[in-house]
């Protein structure tokens, strides 16, 4: 990583800064090696050229998801990079093809849902996002296509994530290669279930992590020949056995001795157990608990976890008994003894101890002690006994502690294994190593001197690896390259394991001599080593020691090197252990073979872990390695915080900076032509003119520039370290120059604008003034004819004035008197009008509530009536309900209520025929009397007249007086007879028309009772069709669900053994009520013969018109195989068919064949899948004949009581109405309302049909949605393979990089919407296929619809996942290729492309968000409601982090938005609301056959002429006559 030589003045650089590890800004000053530069926090930093690297002013704002497509490969852009990418969330990065995942402390469930793990299944490495489940693909795909098994190490210091990320490794490899295993539960999940186990007796809490690993783990994933995992086995390493004895503050010892002080009360009381601050072996640390975590919690889930992984509770209980016995022996304590070197128990506190761990460990006390405190000594001579001071009997006892815990440990891992179970016959792995990574703390011991060993073997094998792809790469793009040096770490490995001179075999030397002590040891290393460059010793101490590893320097204490080195069982121990009487600890410590128990080969844990990571080495030398490095970006362990200090370190110590050396030593910066001729075709103009190949032009620039030592490969551009920064700083001096001449065009232009404006400026100001001053003449002239016209108006208004007001005064006198006479004449009438208002309103008032508390009474009376009714009611329905019978019952009950409205109808009808026809006859009756009182009345009067003209007569001619006085007598008695008898005739008149008011009185009233009968048998009639309605449309549903029962049942007779014996049981007939044979019980079966005997003299034509169906079947199975096309816009086949079908009676019959064979004839046809115009073919057929049946057939009763669907009673309450509504349509009631109330609306088209028609018809319904769906099936694989294209624009030619040549661009333009063209024209090819074979507009809508939901879903899951598509120019090119979408969809018309453009709503608002314009001053309520409001927050927020602008440079939203939208994600996150930002593919059939027959209401057969083929046959004259 040397800095480049060509740093120049207004160079934007990275310097070393003590608090930020790097930070950026500009060079104002060089001085020879000196650089002076003004930081971007205001500071001025003087540096040396050596440690100052250029920054790429022209990186993306979201950082490169693959640090080696940097500009500049060094440790400032790879951890700026790393910060970048950080704060969007996007914590995972390549470098190559190693993962940097860094901790983000916070859960992201949308990164590892099931939706992702689809979207990286099989996707190329780097073609999506970095992520962990791109390496696992990567490891799985290698391992299927070469064979070869593969390894993915995971490595990072404490807390960095390395057991999260090991565990969705497990997850996605579990997703591709999953198998169930034994007990329901499979491979993977076991490894995963005993993970918790592990956890409890392996990790701890340290100073950066509260749950570190302290033992190392490889996990073998066993696979078979097919990819499924068939085993797996768990290898571990190096557990730190010295913390079971020794911690230090603030850490706390091994997870399971707290979560065993948590236990519950029983637990506690059996094993004796108190605080964990009474314990030595814990109260070493003053930690004793961990935030967030609940130590009872946590032991309640480590049992579960043992049940899960397999682990009786016997011995479990035994666990925790030897885990409780260690705990107890660390409070033993030891005092001297009477003798010289002698030690004994020191007080009943640890005699309490002492006996406690003999009763968990079920062994002797006595001997117990004797162990403790003395040692036997055998020799050829004797056994000697030897007592121990209390210094070496209290190492003893650790010693003890810690063998115990380590076979322990040994043991559950080992349990795990078979519980898991491993496959021998697996020749394939994937190993995931979970190891510790390199560790430097203040007190460095014997454990970080072998983790650290491990991290130097692993960096080696990490090196020799990340070498080896650098000349693969160097070979593919073939490229001349020798062999490049880098740093190898083979040095530190002698030094540490070479023999015999190696530090680990000096250390076994020391522990083999009984007098050896640290600080001999230490003395050894000084004089072995003193000048070996990697080994330091310090000035100020006699017993440490530095090592300079690859990560950095660490000092070493050599105090306990010697004791934590001895890996031999005290005899003594041993002995004890073997004979306890509880056969679990007695299985920890099996007995020795006499060989090894008599030989005194020593054994150490430094040459036992070189053995494993030897072994370990071998196996990852076997695999090909993949390899994570995982980063904890801060130490408070709290999400969103970058600690560049830390993750610097973390880098190195993870080799990733060394793994950029190694590229550096080569050819770190590495362009494609197009983005070298992109970035650098302004160095030479002129090359981009010229029409030259892009290697050429390449070449001809750098030759150019004068660089050596690049080279050219196939595909890239490779330079040398230096320079890129050489081409750029050219670069950046061309645009400099550039930026100078615009300023100087600019500056002219500036110039000439505001000398024009100034001229402009006076010549308005010259007007201006000279228009002023006419303006001023002009306006005094005004002022005189002003004055005149004023004094001539003023004179005029005062006369005028005078006048108007004496007008005015005349008239209001006037108006005042007549308005005053006019008001109290409108008093007066008011006042009258009010009076009769209020008469009128009191006595309306008077009778409407009299109306009313009438009415309310009735209402009452009958509420209270009804309510008692309906009690009963309800009372007997529910004894009802409680019956079997109670749906019976109630069918029976709304049969009768059909019948007594139906009789009610009639009742009403003669009721109002009756009532007419006496109406009628009592009112000629009153007519007929009328007149005849009439005629009466008139034949008085005229006697009355008469009588009166005959008086007068009389009068007049009356002789006088004298001589009239008897006449006169006489007649005044007549006339009093008249007059009487005109008086009888007009009470008589009186009487007659009191009659005939009463009369028409009682008419109105029976014409208002006839009203209301009449209204009444209008409702009566409406509800009598209602119930018709809904009897039939109830009667038919459940038809049609017992025909398909039925359907299920036969199939399943048709494969049981009963099937024949059921088949061969006797048919019975439905005998229905009818007008000939009276009433017949509902429900009433009688059985008849199934085939009712024939005469023999019958046979023979039965045969022979069974030969001639035969025939006929045989011949329109051969026509419809043939293509018969289409008439009037209806499919031959299918009217074809249907028209036979329906001649022959086919649809009732029990038994027939022709079902089947016409179902086998579309299977023959549709056999190939890819040729759609036949699919197109057999889906109009299929939908028109499915349509046909639906109107045409009818479910018969008889079709549900066949023999084998008969059941004495029904389990479910579907059932008994099923079976209640059935019988009901065979009962009385319901025979009746057929025959009067449906018959007038049957459709006489329809047909009962049998169980073989409704057979069809459901066979005939799964081929309808097979064709369908092999048909969308076919368009979505032809246009699956061109949106991987569509999604991100293609790289435009060189020629578009010149601007001025519109010939280019026009070409350039159609080259990018050629993919978006072949879209459209597979499109266009399937409308037109489906449009020749009169495919209904529904179901090609639904086509579309499902095709353009496909198109928005991968399109917009792609956006999502690949960084490169988030940009504007890709913005722009995707709108582009969408208008040709939504110009298909116009031409293709609403009829057959329907809602499909709204199918993509979700690419169409991401495209939208892309490409507009000032990003930062949108809000998030503008974004949400306005943009994009059909986007999740996730899908939001992803777009926004991901997005680049490679066209004009402007950004994303502001980071007070993105804030905000991580805010609402992390609420939605903890509401458990689906955070998954990828859509998912509908691939379910989008319809049923009710929604098919309601988009085509009208169905008609059309007349078609018979194909040739049966045209002159006699058995399909019928065709014939209906053409006709």
């Amino acid at each position: 990583m040397a800095a480049p030589d060509n740093i120049i003045i207004g160079s934007h650089v990275w310097v070393e800064d003590p608090e930020v590890a790097w930070i950026d800004g500009e060079v104002f000053q060089i001085s020879g090696d000196e650089v002076h530069v003004k930081t971007t926090n205001g500071k001025t930093v003087v540096a040396n050229m050596s440690k100052t690297f250029p920054k790429d002013t022209e990186a993306p704002p979201g950082g490169v998801d693959d640090m080696t497509k940097l500009s500049y490969l060094h440790e400032p852009g790879v951890l700026q990079n790393l910060a970048t990418r950080y704060e969007l969330n996007e914590i995972y990065t390549y470098t190559g093809n190693i993962l940097i995942a860094v901790n983000p402390f916070q859960r992201l469930p949308h990164l590892y849902d099931s939706h992702m793990m689809e979207q990286y299944k099989g996707a190329a490495f780097g073609e999506l996002s970095p992520h962990v489940f791109a390496v696992a693909d990567a490891a799985y795909r290698a391992m299927m296509n070469e064979g070869k098994s593969n390894s993915i190490l995971v490595s990072g210091e404490s807390g960095a994530g390395k057991t999260e990320t090991t565990k969705m490794l497990m997850r996605y490899l579990a997703f591709l290669g999953g198998r169930s295993g034994v007990e329901g539960r499979t491979v993977e999940q076991q490894v995963l279930e005993s993970n918790p186990v592990l956890e409890a007796f392996g990790n701890a809490k340290t100073v950066r992590n509260n749950n570190s690993s302290r033992f190392g783990k490889f996990v073998e994933i066993q696979f078979d020949k097919s990819g499924r995992i068939s085993g797996a086995a768990i290898r571990t390493y190096l557990l730190e056995r010295s913390r079971v004895c020794q911690i230090s503050d603030p850490e706390r010892n091994y997870h399971c001795f707290y979560l065993l002080c948590a236990a519950p009360p029983e637990d506690i009381e059996r094993y004796k157990l108190g605080s964990p601050k009474t314990f030595h072996y814990l109260n070493q640390s003053n930690c004793y608990e961990l935030d967030g975590v609940n130590d009872a919690h946590e032991y309640l889930a480590t049992r579960r976890a043992m049940d899960i992984v397999g682990i009786s509770d016997q011995e479990q209980e035994a666990i925790f008994r030897v885990v409780a016995a260690i705990l107890h022996l660390g409070n033993i304590t030891f005092a001297k003894g009477k003798e010289i070197d002698s030690s004994v128990i020191k007080d009943e506190k640890s005699r309490f101890h002492l006996n406690m761990t003999a009763e968990l460990l079920r062994c002797n006390t006595q001997s117990l002690e004797d162990v403790l405190i003395k040692r036997v000594m055998v020799t050829p001579e004797e056994v000697i006994t030897r007592t121990l001071d209390p210094e070496n009997a209290s190492a003893g006892r650790d010693a003890l502690a810690k063998t115990i815990y380590s076979r322990l440990f040994d043991w559950l891992v080992e349990k795990i294994n078979i519980s898991i179970g491993q496959d021998a016959n697996s020749n394939s792995i994937i190993g995931v190593l979970d190891i510790y990574g390199f560790e430097s703390f203040k007190c460095n011991s014997f454990e970080q001197f072998c983790i650290n060993f491990t991290n130097e073997k692993l960096q080696q094998h990490f090196n020799q690896h990340v070498f080896k792809m650098e000349q693969e790469e160097y070979t593919k793009e073939e490229i001349n390259w020798s062999y490049i040096e880098f740093v190898d770490n083979q040095d530190v490995l002698d030094l540490i394991e070479k023999k015999p001179g190696g530090i680990i075999a000096l250390l076994d030397e020391a522990c083999m001599f009984p007098k050896s002590t640290h600080e001999t040891f230490a003395q050894k290393l000084y004089q072995t080593f003193k000048s070996h460059k990697r080994f330091i010793k310090p000035k100020l101490s006699r017993t440490d020691f530095t090592i300079l590893h690859y990560a950095g320097e660490v000092p070493y204490q050599a105090n306990q090197f010697l004791d934590k080195n001895k890996d031999y069982v005290v005899a003594e121990h041993q002995a004890l252990l073997t004979a306890s009487e509880c056969p679990f600890v007695a299985s920890l410590f099996p007995p020795l073979p006499v060989e090894s128990s008599k030989s005194s080969k020593f054994s150490s844990i430094g040459s036992r872990f070189k053995l494993q990571l030897q072994a370990l080495m071998e196996t990852l030398s076997a695999t090909e390695p993949h390899y994570i490095r995982c980063v904890k970006p801060n130490h408070v362990l709290k999400p969103a915080i970058f600690e560049n200090s830390n993750v610097i370190q973390q880098l190195r110590c993870g080799g990733v900076l060394e793994a950029i050396r190694i590229s550096c030593a080569g050819y770190p910066t590495r362009r494609t032509f197009y983005d070298f001729l992109n970035r650098f075709g302004l160095l030479a103009p002129e090359v981009l003119e010229g029409n030259y190949d892009d290697k050429v032009a390449c070449q001809m620039i750098l030759d150019k520039r004068g660089l050596k030592g690049h080279q050219i490969g196939k595909t890239k551009v490779f330079l040398r370290a230096g320079q890129m920064a050489e081409l750029d700083a050219r670069r950046a001096e061309v645009l400099g120059n550039a930026a100078r001449i615009i300023q100087r065009k600019i500056r002219t232009y500036i110039a000439r604008k505001e000398f024009i404006a100034v001229r402009e400026a006076a010549i308005k100001l010259q007007s201006y003034l000279r228009g002023n001053m006419a303006r001023k003449v002009y306006e005094e002239l005004r002022w005189q004819v002003g004055a005149l016209k004023i004094q001539k108006n003023f004179r005029q208004y005062t006369v005028r004035k005078s006048y108007l007001t004496l007008r005015t005064s005349a008239i209001k006198l006037q108006t005042g008197l007549r308005a005053m006479t006019a008001r109290n004449e409108f008093r007066f009438r008011k006042q009258t009008k009010a009076a009769i208002i209020i008469q009128a309103h009191w006595r309306c008032y008077q009778a409407s509530l009299y109306y009313r508390s009438l009415q309310k009474a009735i209402i009452v009376t009958q509420c209270g009536w009804r309510c008692r009714v309906a009690r009963r009611e309800l009372r007997k329905l529910k004894m009802a309900a409680r019956e079997t019978g109670a749906l019976k019952e109630a069918k029976d009950k709304l049969e009768k209520r059909v019948e007594e409205l139906t009789w009610r109808l009639q009742f009403e009808k003669r009721l109002r025929t009756d009532l007419e026809e006496s109406k009628a006859q009592e009112i000629a009756k009153l007519q007929d009397l009328l007149q005849a009182m009439q005629l009466q009345v008139e034949e008085a009067n005229s006697m009355v007249i008469n009588e009166r003209e005959a008086a007068r007569k009389a009068i007049e001619e009356a002789p006088p007086v004298t001589k009239e006085t008897p006449v006169i007598v006489k007649d005044t008695e007549r006339i009093n007879s008249l007059t009487s008898e005109v008086e009888k005739l007009k009470a008589l008149l009186q009487a007659e028309k009191q009659i005939a008011e009463e009369a028409k009185q009682a008419y109105t009233l029976v014409q208002a009772k006839n009203g209301e009968l009449v209204n009444k048998l209008e409702d009566a009639e409406k509800r009598a069709d209602q119930l018709q309605d809904s009897v039939q449309r109830l009667e038919e549903k459940l038809s049609n669900l017992e025909s398909e029962n039925q359907v299920l049942r036969q199939q399943a007779l048709a494969i049981s053994p009963t099937g024949k014996a059921l088949a061969a049981r006797p048919k019975t007939t439905i005998i229905q009520r009818t007008p000939e044979n009276g009433s017949v019980l509902n429900g009433e079966i009688k059985k008849t013969l199934a085939s009712p005997q024939v005469p023999e003299t019958e046979e023979k034509p039965h045969r022979s018109l069974n030969e001639k169906q035969q025939e006929n079947q045989d011949l329109l199975i051969k026509c419809i195989s043939q293509d018969l096309g289409f008439s009037g816009g209806k499919p031959v086949a299918a009217c074809l068919i249907y028209k036979c079908l329906l001649h022959w009676r086919s649809f009732e019959f029990e038994r027939t064949g022709i079902f089947d064979r016409v179902i086998q004839t579309i299977t023959t046809a549709i056999e190939v899948p890819d040729n759609n115009d036949v699919l197109s073919y057999w889906l109009s057929n299929s939908s028109t004949l499915l349509l046909l049946l639906q109107h045409t057939l009818k479910a018969s009763g008889a079709a549900g009581l066949t023999p084998q669907r008969r059941r004495t009673t029904s389990a479910s309450l579907f059932g008994r109405m099923s079976q209640g509504l059935r019988g009901s349509s065979q009962g009385a009631g319901f025979s009746f309302l057929n025959g009067r109330l449906l018959g007038g609306f049957e459709d006489p088209r329809q047909v009962e049909a049998k169980y073989p028609a409704l057979l069809f018809k459901q066979q005939l319904t799964a081929f309808l949605e097979k064709i369908y769906g092999l048909i969308r099936d076919n368009l979505k694989k032809e246009i699956a393979p061109v949106l991987g294209q569509c999604i991100q624009a293609p790289r435009n030619s060189r020629a578009s990089l010149v601007k001025g040549r519109s010939q280019a661009n026009a070409v350039a333009q159609q080259a990018l919407i050629a993919h978006w063209q072949s879209i459209v024209k597979s499109l266009d090819n399937y409308l037109k296929i489906l449009r020749a074979n009169y495919v209904p507009a529904f179901l090609v809508r639904q086509l579309f619809n499902q095709t353009f939901s496909f198109i928005n879903v991968q399109l917009f899951n792609s956006l999502l996942l690949r960084r490169e598509c988030c940009s504007f120019s890709n913005g722009e090119y995707v709108k582009a290729g969408l208008a040709e979408l939504e110009q298909w969809c116009h031409e293709a018309t609403e009829e057959f492309a329907g809602p499909a453009w709204d199918e993509l709503k979700h690419i169409r608002q991401a495209v939208g968000f892309l490409v507009i314009h000032q990003k930062p001053k949108k809000t998030l309520k503008e974004i949400t409601n306005d943009l994009c409001p059909v986007l999740s927050m996730q899908q939001l927020y992803r777009i926004s982090t991901m997005y680049w602008d490679d066209k004009y440079g402007t950004h994303t939203v502001s980071s007070d938005v993105i804030a905000r939208m991580r805010v609402m994600m992390t609420e939605e996150s903890n509401n458990a609301v689906s955070s998954s930002f990828l859509l998912d593919d509908d691939s379910s059939i989008p319809f049923s056959l009710d929604d098919i027959s309601k988009s085509m209401q009208e169905v008609e057969v059309p007349e078609i002429d018979p194909p040739p083929l049966i045209r002159g046959n006699s058995g399909f004259t019928f065709l014939l006559q209906h053409s006709e």
